[in-house]
């Protein structure tokens, strides 16, 4: 599964409705650590498909979701569950440190 990006108008669909959890990644093309993560998340997208979708925003051309969810540093990535944010990470971080908080907050309850 790729990663592809997404609008301010899309948002709900793509994310809010998915049934998946999705990852968030609030990026900009100037950001040179958002850069940097573009292929871990790639990893991640690929390693997941089927438990987890993963999709950016450019905050530069979608300002309104950024603002809703308070979007103060880039890259930020946001992990959504059944519609809810369930995690925020800011900054760009090795792929085990993501894939560890992607366990921690989606591991299934028994």
């Amino acid at each position: 599964m790729s990663i592809h990006e997404i609008t301010d108008d899309e948002f709900a669909q793509e994310v809010l409705e998915s049934e998946l959890p999705v990852l968030v990644e609030f990026w900009a093309p100037w950001c040179g650590p958002c850069r940097q993560l573009a292929p871990v998340l790639t990893q991640l997208a690929e390693e997941r498909a089927g438990s987890l979708k993963v999709v950016k925003i450019n905050q530069d051309e979608q300002p309104r979701t950024s603002a809703e969810y308070r979007v103060m540093g880039l890259p930020t990535m946001v992990v959504f569950d059944r519609g809810e944010a369930v995690a925020q990470m800011l900054g760009a971080r090795p792929k085990s440190r993501i894939a560890e908080e992607l366990d921690r907050v989606l591991a299934p309850t028994a």
